[in-house]
């Protein structure tokens, strides 16, 4: 099986860049507002909120290029994870983990895209 999905939304809110763990990994997570392809009964199109972490340079890239309401056009794999929380709470969480992000719209760089493994944004 393969587990590939490319998204196209726009940023919710500012992606603000952490450094996780021993090594200081780079890391962002932000939301996309992904709009559906069909209106509803009263010609409103209904938008979906889908989170999506990336990490290293990818990370950096994108907390350094996009803004809220930034379009915005990523591939990546699903991945699912569940937790407890303090109070024993179970939870359980989808998001895409990407590996390429595009400018998607008016953009000051058209047409650009980094992957994951680009040594220019290391």
């Amino acid at each position: 099986m393969l587990n590939s999905t490319t998204i196209t939304g726009r940023l919710t809110k500012l992606p603000e860049i952490k450094q996780v763990g021993e090594n200081q990994t780079p890391v962002v997570n932000f939301t996309l507002a992904v709009e559906r392809d069909f209106a509803d009964d009263n010609n409103e199109r209904k938008a979906d909120f889908i989170p999506v972490v990336a990490w290293n340079g990818l990370a950096k890239f994108i907390a350094g290029n996009f803004g809220k309401g930034r379009a915005l056009s990523v591939q990546g794999r699903l991945q699912s994870r569940n937790w407890d929380d303090a109070d024993g709470k179970k939870h359980y969480s989808v998001e895409l983990v990407a590996d390429k992000a595009y400018f998607a719209g008016e953009s000051k760089k058209t047409d650009e895209m980094v992957s994951e493994n680009q040594q220019d944004y290391e």
